[in-house]
């Protein structure tokens, strides 16, 4: 099966699997503005918010540990609870969420 045409636009490689095999798999895009880049992820539906945010993370900007100076967005609204699973945030197959500085930083 291939991934939808937006899921493959600016996507580098093969996606993070996060789900177990024989899951539902709910694909999606994570995108990253501060390196300008984006994942393609791989997930059970059941799957933290928090756990997409880190992987992705982890994958495109390589040993982040303050991973609470970032913030998770889906369609322009931050998910106040990554506690909560990708199916209880509302993200369907085919969504692509922001992943963010919780602080704006200056331009020079």
């Amino acid at each position: 099966m291939s991934a939808a045409f937006v899921q493959q636009l600016r996507v580098r490689g093969e996606p993070l699997l996060l789900a177990k095999q024989g899951d539902d798999v709910v694909s999606l895009r994570v995108e990253v503005p501060e390196v300008w880049d984006t994942v393609r992820v791989e997930a059970s539906p059941d799957e933290a918010v928090r756990v997409v945010k880190i992987h992705a993370l982890d994958h495109l900007q390589g040993g982040i540990r303050a991973h609470e100076e970032y913030v998770v967005k889906f369609r322009g609204i931050e998910i106040l609870d990554e506690s909560a699973s990708l199916l209880e945030a509302g993200v369907r197959d085919g969504s692509t969420l922001l992943v963010t500085s919780r602080r704006r930083r200056p331009v020079r």
